[in-house]
């Protein structure tokens, strides 16, 4: 995620903070001194700290109910608003799904457990954070809270993926999703309401948050569904530039400008793909060295390929996991066939959604048609 750094790495899970984490860190830290001091500053900063350490462990639960599955979980990255996990894919197995959906919350929930022998006073969900109560009342506060929330059957809240697998058990995976994802943008509409109209911001945010999350988790399924049985050949421009492997970026400007392809693969004298040459590392390179640059200097090495009988979804994942804006696709011998690029998987999507939307439009029609007139 961008605007993220490495803080540590524990069982492979690289543990990453986003930027913004700590301006809320700072805020929380001016607010306390205004009010208390340093004392305040200090005792505010290490309640947040150990909030977002509970809400840490609890996206530890998730990947490694995950690798029980054998997924990866690459990194965790923490944000103002929560923590991501970004698992490899979500599992294939609905009863799977449910088990990596509810490891994090029975997190908190062992968390709330162990802290109550310690606490004091029942639980206030709107009272946390209020200096009459000790830390590790508070702490336990917000474990419960943290459940509660996660629990609400919205995506992209865990209580949605917990929603979505038990649909997933009686109707196929898009339709579930479907179903739980409007589910989702129906509380976050309503719980957004009442949130502007008792003038509360954050809840107005979360709601938004959540609105748009339930919305991408439902294109998510869309586009699995439609990919399941395509293959890399279906989407891949195989109308395509390349540079050899001694090209300047002079020569590839003279493509860019020519035609509308922004990425190049670069070969070696035998037609093997070397690296991808990228727009954005052309325009770097013509700033730093010059057009006279060799482009073997500037470009992509060790790029992965996809061969062209790949299935769609599989080679989608390796295109977002390298990160770069196009792939090689190459045949059973090596030899490069086309590239895989996220606008042809877009377009594609588009053109097989409309044509089935048409085909549905036209099924109905026949149905509804009145049956012939005996003669």
């Amino acid at each position: 995620m961008r605007w993220s750094f490495h803080l540590f790495r524990v069982a492979g899970i690289e543990v990453r903070v986003h930027v913004t984490f700590l301006l809320l860190l700072a805020f929380v830290g001016l607010g306390g001194h205004a009010t208390a001091g340093w004392s305040g500053a200090t005792s505010g900063v290490l309640f947040v700290s150990l909030i977002f350490l509970c809400v840490l462990l609890h996206e530890f639960g998730h990947a490694l109910a995950a690798k029980r599955y054998g997924i990866r979980t690459p990194d965790i990255t923490l944000l103002p608003i929560g923590g991501v996990a970004r698992l490899e894919r979500m599992p294939d197995k609905p009863s799977e799904e449910l088990v990596v959906a509810i490891a994090g919350p029975l997190v908190n929930v062992a968390i709330a457990l162990l802290l109550t022998p310690f606490a004091h006073g029942s639980f206030q969900l709107f009272g946390m954070g209020h200096g009459e109560v000790d830390l590790v009342t508070h702490l336990r506060n917000v474990n419960i809270g943290l459940v509660l929330f996660n629990l609400v059957p919205a995506f992209p809240m865990d209580g949605g993926r917990v929603l979505r697998a038990f649909l997933a058990m009686r109707v196929d995976y898009a339709r579930a999703t479907g179903f739980a994802a409007s589910i989702g943008q129906g509380i976050a509409v309503a719980g957004g309401m009442w949130a502007l109209l008792n003038g509360l911001p954050m809840l107005v945010l979360i709601a938004v948050f959540i609105f748009a999350g339930a919305q991408s988790e439902a294109a998510q399924a869309q586009f699995k569904g439609l990919s399941n049985s395509l293959r890399v050949q279906a989407a891949m421009i195989t109308s395509f530039q390349s540079l050899p492997l001694q090209a300047t970026l002079n020569d590839a400007v003279e493509l860019l400008l020519t035609g509308s392809q922004h990425d190049f693969p670069v070969l070696d004298s035998v037609g093997e793909v070397r690296g991808l040459l990228t727009r954005d590392d052309l325009i770097v390179g013509l700033r730093k060295t010059g057009a006279e640059t060799p482009v073997a200097e500037i470009m992509r090495v060790e790029v992965p390929s996809v061969h062209h009988t790949m299935l769609f979804d599989r080679a989608f994942q390796v295109l977002q996991e390298s990160g770069l804006p196009a792939l090689p696709v190459v045949d059973s011998v090596g030899r490069l066939v086309g590239l895989f690029t996220p606008e042809n998987v877009s377009e594609l999507l588009l053109v097989r959604n409309a044509l089935a939307r048409s085909n549905s439009r036209q099924d109905l029609a026949r149905r509804s048609d009145p049956p012939p007139l005996p003669v």
